[in-house]
């Protein structure tokens, strides 16, 4: 068994076991704890950005209501992205909400009478399955809650939001980031070298999850794979290995980016945009990078009317890439169009 979860990703690994170990959601976490000592749960709606604690949140208070065994029982967990349509919500959800519950004791106390049903990523379910989830909803409310977690509440339909009592998860602040990274690592017996965490909390921002993602990629990477690092030496992450996994874009290779824009010629941009391309670089992330330049610059560099011109066509681009365009096509419309405005000098 111990094995087994040495293997475990260290997000599962040291996934808060306590409501009171969620990290910085004071206000979502001290009216869950009224609730739990109360043992009267309403409809939950969880939303904010992701990594920042809504599925351990609400796997947490169930645990603290039922006991490990018992939520085997009592709760049935859904990734709605996966299980969005309609019948999911005509079978299997409603089947399991309207089971009824036994008497069940945890710790000597009576558990309380109703099931749990979370459904993470609720936000990708179809209006038509959320019409249907309402009505389910209504119908089983006695003997059945409902956890909705998503990152974006807009896109539940109002029935079903006013059903449910809102908490926002709000991006998690650099002290328990840093805190609990330190943790992770002593516990895993790994040091982190000078600028390591500031590196893992600007490469991950404030997402919980993928800070420790890349600190365990970064651990391994640095022993060669080995997973139970106890077991071996101790390795250091330094910041280059963070900003290899994360995919940072060098220095040197924005510096002859612009360098390119700034020298009026387009085949010289064209050229900075296929190598750039050709070494696979993740086009999102330049992107970043190059609105945090744009927005640094200072006037005698760049202008108000160029910067906007400049973020606008990185706007659009990011809209296309999401919508699966070509990412080369569009990191060379950007470039074309910082190299005009870098023209257009006042």
């Amino acid at each position: 068994m111990s094995s087994v979860r040495a293997n475990l990703p260290w997000v599962e690994k040291y996934r808060p076991k306590k409501v009171s170990d969620i990290s910085s959601q004071e206000e979502v976490t001290g009216a869950l704890r009224s609730s739990i000592a109360s043992g009267n749960l309403p409809h939950l709606l969880f939303y904010g950005p992701p990594g920042t604690g809504k599925t351990s949140t609400i796997l947490a208070c169930c645990r603290e209501l039922y006991g490990l065994e018992l939520m085997k029982t009592r709760v049935l967990e859904l990734n709605a992205s996966d299980d969005r349509g309609i019948s999911v919500v005509r079978t299997k959800i409603k089947t399991f909400a309207q089971t009824s519950v036994g008497n069940e004791t945890y710790l000597g106390l009576p558990v309380p009478p109703f099931k749990i049903i979370i459904l993470d990523e609720a936000d990708t379910m179809t209006e038509t399955a959320q019409a249907a989830l309402r009505r389910t909803i209504e119908d089983h409310s006695r003997i059945t809650r409902f956890c909705l977690i998503c990152n974006y509440v807009s896109r539940i339909i109002e029935p079903l939001t006013s059903r449910c009592a809102k908490f926002r998860f709000k991006p998690i602040p650099s002290e328990p980031l840093l805190k609990r990274l330190e943790s992770v690592a002593s516990q895993e017996n790994i040091t982190l070298g000078e600028g390591t965490l500031n590196a893992l909390h600007e490469a991950s921002g404030g997402d919980m999850r993928k800070a420790l993602t890349y600190m365990q990629g970064a651990s391994q990477l640095v022993s060669g794979g080995v997973d139970d690092l106890k077991s071996s030496e101790e390795c250091t992450i330094e910041v280059q290995h963070v900003h290899l996994l994360a995919g940072k874009i060098p220095f040197d290779v924005l510096a002859n980016f612009w360098v390119a824009a700034f020298g009026g010629r387009f085949d010289d941009v064209q050229v900075q945009v296929k190598n750039l391309c050709a070494e696979g670089y993740s086009v999102s992330a330049l992107l970043e990078c190059l609105v945090e330049d744009i927005v640094r610059s200072p006037p005698d560099r760049l202008n108000d009317a160029q910067k906007s011109k400049m973020l606008i066509k990185i706007a659009e681009c990011d809209k296309c890439l999401a919508d699966c365009a070509d990412e080369e096509l569009q990191l060379m419309d950007v470039g074309a169009q910082i190299l005009l405005a870098c023209r257009k000098m006042p």
